[in-house]
């Protein structure tokens, strides 16, 4: 019971992690702020987690992975939320990457679209129409963010497809490490030309505050609690928490930042989750919960919206 507690805990982090980004945006040029974020958040890492060396070509390839995933993803991500609301993100992203990896997947003829998948699929698509149907008319510039979160969700999506033949020889905490440095390392050079333009005399306590948030607890405090929860409940039960995210994320971004979707908007998040549902629940098989929790790390790729784990397509 108390695991399951720990696993809603992280899925409240995840989600926060839309509605306190937002705050960060608004405050400096979303580069510099995805840069913070992931500053902080690759020092907690390495400190706690203290990743092995790897060989050269092992390296470069996690680092490979790291410009797909916590670059690419998070450069949109916080792109999207300087122009789109967090809510419409704390949708958009949790739900369309896991069906951009079962499509791409599918194509590539790596997973097999039995019936369900295929309604799932079909029914994902459709919600994601009926989602941006409903954004406002005056929303030009969300519309521009939205389509921006689907293509982070997609790179979300490749990180995952193209990280699981490395997670199949290295430890999922090893590659996360040396992939988020990478990233962040990135997201620094890119942020560069516009760290000098920040007046940062005038950024006050409660922007530093929720960056260390952003750092420690969604980046950095949520990866080792949901090691512990794939340790003891599985992969399985441990990702089917994920559909916890957008609740969390459209709660936060109504009680920190007054944001909502409309109700279109919330038929296609419906439509959404379950085309996401139905994938998930026939591409992860029910298992007993495993003992040591290398053989379950290993099973595992990482999702770069967090720096965090996420079930590997089988």
């Amino acid at each position: 019971m108390r695991i399951r507690l720990l696993l809603v805990l992280v899925m409240a982090l995840w989600g926060s992690a839309f509605a306190s980004s937002k705050l960060a945006v608004n405050e400096v040029p979303h580069a510099v702020a995805g840069f913070l974020r992931f500053l902080i958040g690759t020092v907690v890492l390495l400190i706690a987690l203290r990743p092995p060396r790897l060989p050269a070509v092992d390296a470069a390839r996690a680092a490979a992975l790291g410009l797909v995933g916590v670059f690419g993803y998070n450069f949109l991500f916080f792109l999207g939320l300087s122009l789109a609301p967090a809510a419409d993100g704390s949708v958009i992203v949790p739900m369309a990457a896991p069906i951009f990896t079962v499509a791409v997947t599918a194509l590539l003829g790596r997973t097999r679209l039995s019936p369900i998948r295929l309604i799932g699929l079909t029914t994902a698509i459709a919600g994601a129409g009926v989602f941006f149907l409903g954004i406002p008319a005056s929303g030009s510039h969300r519309l521009l963010g939205d389509l921006v979160f689907l293509a982070a969700a997609a790179c979300w999506a490749s990180y995952t497809i193209f990280g699981a033949p490395l997670l199949s020889r290295l430890s999922a905490r090893t590659v996360t490490v040396y992939a988020t440095a990478a990233g962040t390392l990135a997201l620094g050079l890119i942020a560069a030309p516009d760290l000098a333009d920040v007046r940062w005399s005038e950024l006050d306590l409660e922007f530093w505050l929720n960056q260390v948030y952003l750092g420690m607890l969604p980046t950095a405090l949520a990866y080792v609690l949901y090691y512990r929860a794939v340790g003891q409940v599985g992969p399985a039960a441990a990702s089917a928490a994920m559909f916890l995210v957008p609740a969390f994320g459209l709660s936060c971004a109504w009680v920190l930042l007054g944001e909502s979707i409309s109700a279109v908007q919330g038929l296609g998040a419906a439509l959404m989750f379950v085309g996401a549902w139905l994938n998930t629940r026939s591409e992860v098989p029910r298992e007993a919960p495993s003992a040591p929790l290398p053989a379950e790390v290993n099973s595992q790729v990482v999702q770069p919206w967090t720096g965090l784990p996420h079930p590997a397509d089988r």
